[in-house]
Parts: C-alpha cells; sequence; structure tokens
C-alpha cells in the first residue's frame, strides 16, 4: 500500500446487474455495498480507520479463542489477547493485515495474504479471498492453504453488518432458521452449553428484533436442496437483504451490534457464517474446527443478496 492510500488501504470497485461493492485490501475489507442505490450493509469511509470489524475477512480464526491459550497436536500455544476487557485472543490475525491485489476484473477481485508463522499460531497459511458479482448477489469465497511442514487450525468468516433498510436494527424482521443457539456466559461471551433455540433466539419465523439482544452462534440450519442456509433480514416495506452460505459454515454468529458509541449502536446486523464455533481451537473438531494437512486447501463461501 501506497504512503497516499486512504487509510482502509487500496481501494477497489466491482459492479454488475445493478450491484457495486467496495473493496479496501486493509483485511480484504467489504466497505460498501449497494443495490440500486440501496446499501445493503454498514459502509465506512475510506479514509477512516475501519470501526467495529465491520466487512473485514475473519482467518485463520473467527470469533474468539478463550484467554487465548489452547493445545493443538499436542502442544500448548498462546496468542495474544486482541480483545483485552474480556481477555480473548478475536477474529484471527488478518483483519489488520493489507492484502495484496493478485486480479481485477470489472465483477471479481481476487485478494491474497500469508499468516506467517509466529508466536502463538506457529503455522505458516495462504488466504486467499474471492469476491465476485453478479445477478445474484455478491459471492465471497475465502481459501485457506496450509504451505508449512506441519498441520495447521484453521477458521474463517466474514464480518458484514446487514442493514434492511430504514431506521436501525430495532426496527427489522429476521428469519434465522436454526435449530441451536451456543451460549455464553454473559460477562465474558465465553461458550458453554449448545442447547435448543428457545424464548428470544427462537427466530425460525420471521420475528422482528425490537429491542432484543443478540451475540450468540447459531447452527443446525435449514436447508436447501443445495445445502444453502439463508438469514434474512427485512424492513417494513418487504425489502432488505439475506445472507445465503452452504455446509461449509455449519455455524452462523448473529450480533445486534449494541455498542458504547452511539453512531455503531444497532446501526446494523452481524451476521457472520463461520467453518466453526467460537473457541473451535479448545472445542476441536466437535464444533467444526478445520485442521488443514500440509499442501491442503480449505475454500468457505457466502452470498449476500438484496430483498
Amino acid at each position: 500500500m501506497s504512503t497516499d492510500a486512504p487509510l482502509s488501504g487500496t481501494q477497489l470497485t466491482i459492479s454488475a446487474a445493478g450491484s457495486t461493492a467496495r473493496i479496501a485490501t486493509v483485511g480484504a475489507t467489504l466497505r460498501s455495498l449497494q443495490h440500486h442505490d440501496r446499501d445493503l450493509v454498514v459502509p465506512f469511509d475510506a479514509d477512516q480507520v475501519r470501526p467495529a470489524f465491520r466487512g473485514a475477512v475473519l482467518a485463520p480464526w473467527p470469533n474468539r479463542v478463550v484467554d487465548g491459550r489452547y493445545t493443538f497436536d499436542g502442544q500448548d500455544h498462546e496468542l495474544a489477547l486482541t480483545e483485552p476487557k474480556r481477555s480473548h485472543a478475536l477474529h484471527g490475525l488478518v483483519a489488520w493485515t493489507d492484502f495484496d491485489v493478485e486480479s481485477v476484473a470489472a465483477d471479481r477481485v481476487v485478494l491474497t495474504t500469508t499468516v506467517p508463522a509466529q508466536e502463538g499460531y506457529p503455522f505458516r497459511v495462504v488466504v486467499r479471498v474471492e469476491y465476485r458479482i453478479d445477478a445474484d448477489g455478491l459471492h465471497a469465497t475465502v481459501t485457506g492453504t496450509n504451505t508449512g511442514d506441519r498441520p495447521a487450525p484453521w477458521g474463517t468468516g466474514p464480518h458484514p453488518y446487514l442493514v434492511a433498510g430504514p431506521g436501525t436494527v430495532d426496527d427489522w424482521t429476521l428469519t434465522l432458521p436454526a435449530s441451536h443457539v451456543l451460549e455464553v456466559t454473559p460477562d465474558r461471551l465465553v461458550p458453554t452449553d449448545l442447547v435448543p433455540v428457545h424464548d428470544e433466539f427462537d427466530l425460525r419465523t420471521p420475528t422482528p428484533i425490537g429491542t432484543r439482544f443478540i451475540d450468540h452462534a447459531f447452527t443446525g440450519f435449514d436447508r436447501d436442496a443445495q445445502g444453502a442456509a439463508t438469514i434474512t433480514l427485512t424492513a417494513a416495506d418487504s425489502h432488505g437483504v439475506r445472507m445465503l452460505f452452504g455446509t461449509d459454515c455449519p455455524w452462523a454468529q448473529v450480533h445486534t451490534a449494541d455498542h458504547v458509541v452511539p453512531e455503531y449502536h444497532r446501526v446494523g446486523l452481524a451476521v457472520e457464517p463461520m467453518t466453526c464455533a467460537p473457541d473451535a481451537f479448545n472445542a476441536g473438531p466437535d464444533r467444526g474446527l478445520v485442521v488443514l494437512e500440509p499442501g491442503a486447501s480449505h475454500p468457505a463461501s457466502w452470498t449476500i443478496q438484496a430483498v
């Protein structure tokens, strides 16, 4: 990135079929997405430090590693605590990396970076991010490739804040067809039990969000014949946005964006398809942890569409 580039990195624009996406190279971030001039995600300015992980790619893990500590392949590891108030390692290692631009076309861009072997994560993984736009929406695919000589733990997901229309999260209706929710402690959001959805977390039919608070991971999704799950967010006029994701993402974190900064508070709904659950580095394959063997790759994809 040149010294005169905006703070969010080199700016790339792709468009097709009335939709336009703007990608910033820092964090391979989806900075904005519009369909016929209607925002589908909460945008931010190019020359702004990205707020609240808005639109970033999360890898080599999404969500949290509790206390920054985990054991893998018989060895103990300790990561830097990047969520100091809760004492966790949050959202991986590439959210503030300036990705290289591999290729650009009118409707497609590919970005890459390498996670170098380092203290706490002594594995080398290449991260490739493709954004592609067409009449069916914006499609993203993140692929991790282990270029080291030992197995590596891996997980990924995006962090967009979806926008249904005018107003805030309180004014919108959510359809989240998941059968189970991962409960967490109220103070540090440490995962506890996986339980059937209940009370405010049973969102399998269209449900006004209102003032409810959500910052939880869901799984057990209803899927179509092609294996796609769909989370839908609509405004009062029935327009809105949906997120679709395949079986490579068996989990999704949903957050009502409650924030101490007033201009960030509940302005969009974070919908984050994930290859694994929060703290999967400790929970292991039972909660979706991918183990990348040397030379192996693992892709995960999702789509954002206008409603």
